[in-house]
């Protein structure tokens, strides 16, 4: 008998120790929910293994070289506004509801959102202007509480560069739309681009559109008759690059854009940050929170790739001669 009880001690015993390693086990092998929410993209561009978004794309293609992936350890939670902004709300709270691990952000005015949904969850700005003077951080080298990321403008002057390159490209051109909301036209990148145009002797001129409606501002460039247009530079105008640059091209404005996506869609030249790059660089943000990092110690990082791209396709349809200097200075010429 009692070789029995010490037999059934033993037993107890084992199994109350075996108890912590399962549990250690399961906790070890739970995926990681991480959440991207879009501005105006739609949602179908977002998901399936190679997303056609260029930075979800990026982003997935990031996380699975750091160990990350879908149907194994990780759940892709991917929203979007689909540019009816209003919905914000609804999205953060849902996410806080699942209890995701990370929500990556896009722009100032989201993540003020997703901040006032939730203060500890960490939140990632794939795309960010001004993050300080919105309040979304304290400091760039410290942000503080739950929200660190990127920005794309490291000075408003990298804007007004490029309506440089484009008075380089198209010497001739001296009246320049701007197409943006008024906000864009009167901030510093606003300005900035204002002070360059003074200085090339350009005029530039607010061509004002509403979110997500482009349409009646080409057709009064079309009345107002510009030598070019100057797409702010905004995840929304990102989000509608197709159908700015189709109307561009039906008004045969040649324009300048924040990234070569606008570009590869047929648009005539771009300079500004590498989208791609900066997805990827959101999601090594992301795998160092995964792994323990705090949103607070992780310093908003700027943006070091910068990419010039001139489509001469698009050139030769509007006949447009680009100088060959402009074309040696590109990083990626479409012909």
């Amino acid at each position: 008998m009692g070789q029995i009880r010490r037999r059934q001690f033993l037993i107890a015993t084992g199994a109350l120790l075996a108890a912590p390693r399962a549990s250690s086990a399961q906790l070890a092998t739970k995926p990681y929910r991480v959440a991207m929410v879009f501005t105006t993209s739609r949602l179908s561009e977002m998901v399936g293994p190679e997303p056609q978004h260029p930075g979800a794309r990026a982003f997935l293609e990031t996380l699975r070289a750091s160990g990350y992936v879908e149907t194994r350890n990780l759940i892709y939670e991917p929203r979007s506004a689909e540019g009816k902004y209003d919905r914000y709300p609804d999205i953060f709270t849902e996410l806080t509801n699942l209890k995701v691990g990370v929500i990556v952000t896009i722009g100032e005015d989201m993540t003020r959102k997703a901040r006032e949904a939730t203060s500890t969850i960490p939140i990632v700005m794939a795309y960010s202007n001004y993050p300080v003077e919105a309040g979304v951080v304290q400091s760039l080298a410290r942000p503080g509480g739950n929200v660190t990321g990127l920005t794309v403008n490291p000075t408003p002057e990298l804007e007004a560069k490029r309506l440089q390159l484009l008075k380089e490209a198209l010497p001739n051109i001296s009246r320049v739309a701007f197409l943006g909301l008024r906000s864009e036209w009167e901030d510093p990148i606003g300005q900035s681009v204002r002070a360059a145009a003074r200085k090339l002797g350009v005029t530039l001129y607010l061509a004002e559109n509403s979110p997500n409606e482009y349409a009646p501002a080409f057709a009064a460039m079309s009345r107002d008759r510009p030598d070019a247009v100057f797409v702010a530079n905004s995840p929304v105008n990102f989000g509608h690059r197709n159908t700015i640059v189709e109307l561009a091209t039906r008004a045969r404005l040649p324009g300048t854009y924040q990234a070569q996506e606008f570009v590869l869609a047929g648009g005539l030249m771009s300079y500004g940050v590498n989208v791609p790059d900066l997805f990827r660089r959101a999601a090594i943000i992301v795998v160092k929170l995964l792994k323990g990092a705090k949103p607070a110690d992780l310093p908003v990082e700027q943006p070091t790739r910068f990419d010039m791209v001139v489509n001469m396709k698009t050139a030769k349809s509007l006949g447009l001669t680009i100088p060959q200097s402009v074309l040696l200075r590109a990083d990626r010429v479409i012909e």
